[in-house]
């Protein structure tokens, strides 16, 4: 199945050259979770502040158990800081 990956602000470094912008298409396994994205591009833990798929917030106690879809938009954005 495919999905759609975006990663925001500095996190964008973590995705692989093929990118478009801040997103890549991915050919994930049926069955895989956020969390399980997240560990494969080894984004750290606290920089994976909110986590949406497809505009719906994903607690971080979910990522373990939340499954993917084909076409689900998975949208990682890091802390941000502001002043």
């Amino acid at each position: 199945m495919e999905i759609t990956f975006k990663l925001f602000a500095t996190l964008t470094d973590y995705l692989p050259e093929s990118r478009v912008d801040n997103a890549v298409r991915l050919q994930v396994t049926e069955g895989s979770t956020v969390q399980q994205l997240i560990d494969q591009f080894h984004l750290p833990e606290k920089l994976t502040h909110l986590v949406l798929v497809n505009g719906v917030y994903v607690d971080p106690a979910d990522r373990v158990s939340k499954v993917l879809t084909d076409d689900d938009v998975l949208a990682i954005w890091p802390p941000i800081a502001g002043g």
